[in-house]
């Protein structure tokens, strides 16, 4: 899934292979998928984008954006895998979306499980709450998210009640953080995903800020997590510690047993030790 760390490498690679590019065509929906997303027509992808010279790329919490000339816009979200291929290379059979430039290089998109490819004019998305949300709240990795700004977002509502998973990874809280990211980030802060906000000391509040600012900046820089890959395939340089890849499930900072469970739509992984839940 593209999240933060994810969007933000997949932007500047895009920026670096496609800016000055011109869109020769465009196929899209050749291999059907149920929860593959669409704006609009999709069989009017192409002309709405043939001719169409890139100007660069941008991230939004966890959307990465083309953009393009006459204000067109091209982005994608959640499972899409996107991969560069150069002019002479075989194009995959499968995909939910193929981009043609006239130097003969191209950009394939495929849909896992769910995704967004949306071409649109700017404008066009903006009564989507996703959209708006991703575009309007302060970015994680900027000096807008501050520590009053997160103080703020704890006083809003019933937040209290809520667990540290459903705080920081649900309902666009903060976006572009969501399952995959919070896993090593409440591990840093030792706190178990299931544990409420509100038994939480000032200290392990002011911890939790610290650790997701430093986190997921430093998943970032070091081109998205293990987990996931890049434009070129090739999986991100953080080691995702909670993760699927730790297949010995044991903690390195403890040497506890690694336990992994579902819960809120999605598995968690947590040390036993480093992580009990307060109650």
């Amino acid at each position: 899934m593209i999240e933060l760390p994810e969007s933000y490498t997949l932007a500047r690679q895009l920026e670096k292979e496609l800016k000055d590019k011109v869109v020769k065509s465009v196929v899209a929906g050749q291999s059907p998928h149920k929860f593959a997303w669409f704006h609009g027509d999709k069989d009017g992808y192409d002309e709405r984008l043939r001719g169409k010279r890139v100007s660069g790329a941008a991230y939004y919490g966890g959307r990465v954006e083309l953009t393009m000339q006459d204000d067109m816009r091209l982005e994608f979200h959640d499972g899409v895998n996107l991969r560069i291929l150069s002019a002479g290379a075989k194009r995959p059979q499968k995909h939910q979306l193929l981009v043609e430039f006239t130097d003969g290089g191209a950009l394939c998109a495929s849909v896992q499980m769910y995704g967004g490819l949306m071409a649109y004019r700017q404008g066009e998305m903006d009564e989507n709450p996703y959209y708006s949300v991703a575009r309007e709240k302060p970015g994680l990795l900027s000096d807008g998210f501050d520590e009053a700004y997160f103080a703020g977002m704890l006083k809003q509502g019933d937040t209290g009640k809520l667990s540290a998973k459903a705080f920081l990874a649900t309902e666009q809280r903060i976006p572009g953080v969501g399952n995959g990211v919070v896993q090593d980030v409440l591990w840093l802060a030792k706190i178990n995903p299931r544990t409420k906000l509100m038994k939480l000391s000032d200290g392990g509040i002011e911890r939790l800020f610290l650790v997701l600012k430093r986190t997921v900046k430093e998943m970032a820089e070091r081109g998205g997590r293990d987990t996931e890959k890049d434009l070129y395939g090739c999986p991100g340089g953080y080691a995702a510690v909670m993760s699927k890849n730790n297949s010995a499930m044991v903690c390195p900072v403890c040497g506890q047993a690694v336990k992994k469970e579902a819960y809120l739509g999605g598995n968690v992984y947590y040390c036993v030790n480093c992580q009990p839940v307060l109650k």
